[in-house]
């Protein structure tokens, strides 16, 4: 259902407004390149600092621009349940695929309290719901007997780890099987996630490099793990460079350097500093992005 590169888009700006008119530009131009599905509305999409309004604008509009030619993954997390329900809600009636599901950062629940909670979401969805497991940014980590539970549940059909643990790759596989979806969600350790079974990333990266992240998890998914290998040592450097600030300011340098979009982030993040810039540079030019 869900396989392959899927970005995280990041939510063009200019002048502190949504740039609408980038954005559609912007996932025609993922979709042309071999993305095999989208993600509006995550952590790199700015969702922490956009309005309610602003938030469901951009998945109706990554919706219709991708008119169905693949699937839409919407970002609808949050550490208040009846919030996470309410953009669930609107992803589905909008036409999204599915939705992604961030654990409750903050408020720190129990893993009674994480099932609970995407169990009220499951309960009140029809469309598949991703956990989106990534302890690092919400502090708890959901372990694999919660989520073999939540597999249980009609619609929860994977999750986006994030926790850096390779190993739980093979043990999630493990506890529910090969049709678990598990989507890698930190670009540098996916080949070891796919090597363990993985299904795919939601990739960072694939904002500025999305046809070589499609071939890259289109050689994963065939087994070429040498062809895979020769696209991560090509990569490894930009997958590095684009963290070396809180992201996406990273990723929006980079993508302003190849003129998709400005590099404008909203507060309390901010543009990436000068030495950053020439570390991004470089490694988009190792990667062949630019001269």
């Amino acid at each position: 259902m869900f396989k392959g590169s899927i970005p995280a888009l990041v939510t063009p700006m200019r002048d502190g407004r949504i740039d609408e008119e980038a954005f559609r530009a912007f996932v025609d131009w993922q979709i042309e390149e071999g993305s095999h599905g989208l993600v509006p509305m995550g952590t790199t999409g700015e969702s922490p600092t956009l309005s309610h309004d602003e938030h469901k604008r951009v998945v109706e509009i990554c919706i219709e621009v991708a008119d169905g030619r693949v699937p839409v993954i919407a970002g609808a997390g949050s550490n208040n349940t009846t919030e996470a329900i309410d953009l669930a809600r609107f992803a589905e009636k909008a036409g999204a695929d599915g939705v992604l599901i961030v654990t409750p950062y903050y408020n720190q629940p129990n893993q009674e309290g994480l099932y609970q909670h995407y169990k009220a979401i499951n309960d009140a969805v029809g469309i598949p719901i991703v956990i989106y497991n990534i302890p690092p940014r919400s502090v708890i980590d959901m372990n694999v007997e919660t989520m073999a539970r939540l597999f249980e549940l009609k619609n929860i059909v994977g999750v986006k780890d994030a926790t850096g643990k390779i190993d739980r790759v093979s043990l999630q596989r493990h506890a529910m099987g090969p049709d678990f979806i598990q989507l890698s969600g930190d670009d540098s350790t996916a080949l070891s996630v796919m090597a363990h079974g993985g299904h795919g990333c939601i990739s960072v990266t694939a904002n500025v490099a999305p046809k070589l992240l499609s071939e890259f998890q289109e050689a994963c998914l065939a087994g070429n793990y040498g062809d895979a290998l020769t696209y991560q040592d090509r990569l490894m450097p930009l997958h590095s460079a684009l963290f070396i600030e809180p992201n996406p300011g990273g990723i929006k340098y980079a993508l302003s350097v190849i003129g998709k979009m400005t590099d404008e982030v909203r507060l309390p993040l901010v543009k990436v500093s000068p030495p950053t810039q020439e570390k991004i540079r470089a490694a988009m030019v190792h990667a062949g992005l630019i001269n």
